[in-house]
C-alpha cells in the first residue's frame, strides 16, 4: 500500500489502528450473524421508507452495504484518505526536491503520521455506527455508482446495550440515518463531485513548506497534550485539530463544506425522526436516549478529543442541520425543500443554515445567489 512518494505510511496507519482498537461487545456467534443478518435486512428496508418519505428517487443507482467490524471500519477510511488526499500528497512530491528538508520528512515523517492517522482511527473506529463513505475506491468510473454504506456491526450492538433499548427497532433507526445520507449522493449525481471539488481545493491551499507544516502540526500536538491533561489552555480550550492547521483561505472553503456537511447531516436526522415514529415503536425512547449519549460523551479524554478533533462542531450539525431541514420544509414543502439538490448554487451557505428564511428568500423567491 506504501508509495515511497506518501507522506504517510499507509500499512503502518491500518496496523497501529488495528493493534490499538479496543475489542468489541461480547458475542456468540449466532448473536453475530443474527445482527448481521439483521442490519442487511434493515438496510434493504430502510431505502424505500426513505425514498417514500424524501421523494428522492435512487433507483437504478444501487451502491453496496457492507457490515463490518472495527478493523474493517479503518481498512475502509485509509482506502478512502488514499483517495481524498491524493492533490496534497502529489503537490508535496512535486515540490520533494527543491524543499530542504522534504526528503527527510517524507521518510521518518510518514512513520509518524502513519502512527498518528493509525491512532485517530482506532479512537474513531470505536464510536462510529455507520458511514456512508462517498469517496470509497473504484468510483472513480463514471459507469459506476458512487460510495459504499458501511454498518459498524459491533457498535451498533455496543451502543443498543448502553442504552438498554429495544436491538430490533435501534438496528433500523441506525439504518434509517445512513440510508438518508446513501439517498442522498445516489439521487443528487453532483453532489459528491461537488464535495470532493471543494476538499481538493482545501487540500491545494495546504502548506507544503516542512518548517512551516511542522509548526502548524507541533502547535496541534500541544495542544493535543494539554487536552488530554485537562489543561484549559487558549488553544486546547477554543481551537480543534482541524483549525490549527490551516490556513485562512481554508477556512472560508471549510465554511461551504461545513454548511454542506450541516445540510447532509440535519436532513439524516429529519428524516429519521420522519419516518421512526412510522416504523419503529420504540423511536421516542431511542431519540431521547441518544442525544443524552451524544451531547454528553464518555469521559474526560472523550470530550478532550472531541474538542480537539473538531467533533463538537459534528454535534453542532447536526443540531442546526436538523433545524435548517424542519424549518424549511414547514414552509415550502418537501418539494420545495428538494429544491436544495438542484445545483451547488442552490445548497446553503452557513450564514443560510443559522437563518432558514434567507435561503427559502433567495431559492423560492427573487434573491440572486451568493457569488
Amino acid at each position: 500500500m506504501t508509495s515511497g512518494a506518501d507522506m504517510i505510511d499507509w500499512d503502518l496507519a491500518v496496523s497501529t489502528a488495528n493493534r490499538l482498537v479496543r475489542p468489541g461487545p461480547e458475542v456468540s456467534r449466532d448473536e453475530a450473524r443474527a445482527a448481521v443478518a439483521e442490519l442487511r435486512a434493515h438496510a434493504a428496508d430502510s431505502e424505500g421508507h426513505v425514498r417514500s418519505f424524501t421523494g428522492l428517487d435512487t433507483r437504478g443507482n444501487d451502491t453496496p452495504v457492507l457490515i463490518v467490524d472495527r478493523g474493517g471500519w479503518v481498512r475502509a477510511n485509509v482506502q478512502g484518505f488514499r483517495h481524498v488526499l491524493r492533490p496534497l500528497l502529489d503537490k508535496v512530491n512535486e515540490r520533494r526536491d527543491t524543499i530542504p528538508g522534504a526528503n527527510a520528512l517524507s521518510g521518518v515523517g510518514s512513520k509518524v503520521t502513519g502512527i498518528e492517522l493509525g491512532t485517530l482511527l482506532s479512537f474513531l473506529s470505536a464510536r462510529v455506527l455507520g458511514q456512508y463513505e462517498t469517496f470509497a475506491p473504484g468510483t472513480e468510473s463514471p459507469d459506476a455508482s458512487p460510495g459504499r454504506l458501511l454498518l459498524v456491526a459491533p457498535n451498533i450492538v455496543q451502543v443498543e446495550r448502553e442504552l438498554d433499548v429495544d436491538p430490533t427497532d435501534f438496528r433500523l433507526w441506525v439504518c434509517l440515518h445512513e440510508e438518508t445520507h446513501r439517498t442522498q449522493f445516489t439521487a443528487v449525481p453532483w453532489l459528491r463531485d461537488h464535495l470532493e471539488q471543494e476538499v481538493h481545493a482545501f487540500l491545494t491551499e495546504t502548506e507544503v513548506d516542512p518548517s512551516a507544516m511542522m509548526r502548524r502540526f507541533r502547535e496541534a500536538a500541544q495542544a493535543l497534550v494539554a487536552g488530554r491533561r485537562g489543561e484549559d489552555t487558549d488553544k486546547s480550550a477554543d481551537s480543534s485539530l482541524v483549525e490549527l492547521v490551516q490556513t485562512p483561505v481554508q477556512r472560508e472553503i471549510l465554511h461551504r463544506i461545513t454548511a454542506v456537511m450541516s445540510l447532509l447531516e440535519g436532513h439524516a436526522d429529519y428524516v429519521m425522526d420522519g419516518v421512526g415514529p412510522q416504523v419503529i415503536p420504540t423511536v421516542a425512547e431511542i431519540r431521547e436516549k441518544f442525544q443524552q449519549r451524544r451531547a454528553r460523551g464518555t469521559g474526560r479524554l472523550d470530550l478532550a478529543l472531541r474538542k480537539l478533533l473538531g467533533m463538537d462542531a459534528k454535534l453542532r450539525q447536526y443540531r442546526d442541520g436538523e433545524r435548517f431541514v424542519r424549518t424549511v420544509v414547514d414552509q415550502v414543502g418537501m418539494s420545495g425543500f428538494n429544491r436544495v439538490w438542484t445545483s451547488p448554487n442552490t445548497l446553503p451557505t452557513r450564514g443560510e443554515i443559522a437563518e432558514p428564511q434567507t435561503w427559502v428568500d433567495r431559492v423560492h423567491g427573487t434573491r440572486s445567489a451568493p457569488s
